[in-house]
């Protein structure tokens, strides 16, 4: 974490050992280093010892406004130390507590009174008011729940049980969210760390740029792909923007994108990186700890719709500079030889990673770990224009994934609150019912409803904090009303992540503005315009489920064909420009046959019909390039 270079000498040395120590227990924990050497240690044990050191490097390296500090005040370290030794005290008795539960002790509330307060308190500095405001609702509403009227109403809670339950118990905070971020996502950051340092990063940039850069917008393509690969990897959509936005929007504004798509560019394509697999960030993880099935079920799924996902960027990047006049940049000198020739050690670690996870079916953690492995000695072997893997910069690695999986263990703790108050108060159940009762029999308006709420909830929340608050609050009312686990899941994050370039509140989407110069709200709106097949996918997957790859070959193939002609009818329209630029008449053409061709069974709309509108498309974009070649293409028609 950069901020560590601004931190006194005693705060960064404090902060560097405990993030240190975070990692080496994760790994540790992984090769079951405490089962070979004779010890019995519960998974709570090893989670609340993480949770302590996390919380501890957040009031060390945070002030009370949630900005970087270089001297802790004495309160923060007050904090830091109460949170360290309690949740030691935790983790070493966690057994006895465990047996002593039914009868309450002091030293339960005394641990679940630490936790809450220091959990929330984290995640107000962390994570921001939106995510305390939604967790602190849900707990309000837990000691007032036997008064709310109505359907809502749930069990009588006392605060010291409250206390107890969401503070210590194994259906709250120390369930399987923050079990998947400090056992799994841990690790994978560490992957992705380990191949910044060792140049990785560098060489991913300058793959994309040589595939990519010598077509006509070139450095948008740049972007897309660059930051797709590392959005898969880093696990926050803003994280990414910050990182490759730094190069990718100057790049596309000198090549001739106005600053608003510049930034938008920028921002669909490293949100879109959390959907795409074979990584998606930390969700997959916690998406199949949610619906107990493989990891490799879950990017199966993913697979298509987050192909069809960057169809529809690639072409509106491609028909905006066909449309603008937008060529290649300036410094797209690079090969893809060259490249590969000086960096393709960078991929055999990815190759360690997909054939651990889908050849050998190791758990998602064991596979990192080897990959990492892998890094480590190609790494130390070969270095990248300069950048090597030595003792030192691996050394760094191991602060740099300790204190950047800070925020993501504070948010899944937090996250946990609320699904022990789901539980404890029956709050979960009512919520289901009480959604799927108010829109009867339809379930497109459900879904409707359900991605209006997904979206406002995941405003102002990192990825990983609003997928596991959705899959408890949304999904389930998905699955009741007949939609399939996997469908259902896929829909919240999807409409989770898209709150990243929606406004009013577009992290994603500001950050990418804060570097292009433009308004944050005109880049949010630019992302809406050029991410909006990200908006209909959802829709469209869970009405054909042949898109996650349930079904026949058959099957699968015409839904994803029709699907990629309705996005790319639709995307034509909205830029304007196919063989020239088009009027509305043309536009309307293209998007009305576009959306006809979308398999969206909804509507009852027979196959004949998208099979029609796919043919009424390729001629409309035939006779458009017969009637191009005549005319200069920015000639309107």
């Amino acid at each position: 974490m950069s901020d560590l270079n601004t931190q006194s000498v005693w705060t960064r040395r404090t902060v560097a050992f405990l993030a240190t120590t975070m990692c080496v227990a994760c790994i540790l924990w992984n090769i079951e280093a405490h089962t070979r050497l004779g010890f019995a240690i519960l998974r709570q044990q090893y989670m609340a010892l993480q949770l302590g050191l996390a919380l501890s490097i957040a009031f060390l390296s945070y002030g009370l406004r949630g900005r970087p500090v270089t001297r802790p005040h004495f309160i923060n370290i007050v904090f830091a130390l109460i949170c360290l030794v309690t949740l030691i005290y935790a983790a070493i008795h966690f057994v006895w507590l465990l047996q002593e539960q039914f009868y309450r002790p002091w030293q339960i509330t005394l641990v679940g009174s630490v936790v809450v307060v220091g959990v929330m308190e984290g995640v107000r500095r962390r994570a921001g008011w939106m995510l305390f405001s939604i967790v602190g609702l849900f707990l309000i509403y837990a000691l007032f729940a036997d008064r709310v009227p109505g359907r809502l109403i749930g069990r009588e809670l006392s605060p010291v049980r409250l206390v107890d339950y969401v503070g210590f118990d194994s259906s709250a905070v120390f369930s399987s969210p923050l079990a998947v971020g400090t056992v799994t996502v841990l690790l994978f950051v560490f992957f992705g760390q380990l191949l910044f340092a060792a140049g990785g990063g560098a060489f991913f940039t300058d793959l994309a740029m040589a595939a990519t850069g010598r077509a006509r917008g070139g450095s948008a393509k740049i972007a897309v792909v660059g930051s797709a690969l590392f959005g898969s990897i880093s696990g926050s959509a803003v994280s990414n923007v910050a990182t490759t936005g730094v190069i990718t929007v100057p790049m596309m504004q000198r090549g001739g994108y106005s600053k608003e798509d510049a930034g938008a560019i920028e921002a669909v394509a490293s949100t879109g990186g959390q959907l795409t697999p074979p990584i998606m960030g930390a969700a997959a993880f916690l998406m199949a700890e949610f619906l107990d099935i493989p990891y490799t079920s879950v990017a199966a799924a993913a697979l298509i719709p987050a192909a069809l996902y960057y169809l529809g960027v690639f072409t509106q990047v491609d028909l905006i500079a066909a449309r603008d006049g937008i060529a290649a940049p300036e410094d797209a000198n690079l090969t893809v030889r060259k490249v590969l020739a000086e960096g393709w050690h960078f991929l055999i670690p990815f190759a360690v990673l997909l054939y651990g996870l889908f050849g050998l079916r190791l758990d998602p953690e064991d596979s990192a770990l080897l990959a990492s492995i892998a890094i480590v000695a190609a790494g130390a072997i070969r270095g990248y224009k300069g950048t090597r893997l030595t003792f030192a910069t691996f050394g760094q690695v191991f602060v740099s994934t300790g204190t950047s999986m800070v925020d993501l263990i504070l948010v899944v703790a937090a996250a946990g609150f609320v699904i022990g108050v789901l539980n404890v108060t029956g709050l979960g159940f009512a919520l289901t019912l009480m959604l799927v009762d108010s829109v009867g029999s339809s379930l497109f308006l459900l879904l409707l409803i359900s991605a209006v709420v997904c979206i406002i909830l995941g405003m102002g929340m990192p990825t990983s904090g609003v997928y596991v608050l959705l899959a408890s609050l949304v999904a389930p009312s998905l699955v009741e009303a007949g939609v399939t686990p996997i469908a259902a899941h896929l829909f919240i994050l999807y409409f989770g992540m898209m709150s990243m370039i929606t406004p009013p509140v577009a992290l994603a989407a500001f950050a990418a503005a804060a570097i292009s110069g433009a308004g944050s709200f005109a880049t949010g709106a630019a992302a809406m315009r050029i991410g909006w097949a990200a908006f209909i996918l959802p829709f469209a997957f869970v009405a054909t489920p042949a898109l996650l790859f349930e079904g026949t070959a058959q099957e699968i193939f015409l839904s994803t064909a029709l699907t990629a002609f309705g996005i790319g009818g639709v995307t034509i329209a909205i830029v304007g420009f196919w063989a020239g630029r088009l009027n509305h008449l043309w536009r309307l053409g293209f998007g009305g046959f576009g959306v006809l061709a979308l398999p969206l069974g909804f509507f009852a709309v027979p196959l004949w019909v998208h099979f029609a509108a796919v043919l009424v498309l390729l001629a409309c974009a035939v006779v458009r390039l017969a009637r191009g070649e005549a005319a200069p293409t920015n000639q309107a028609t």
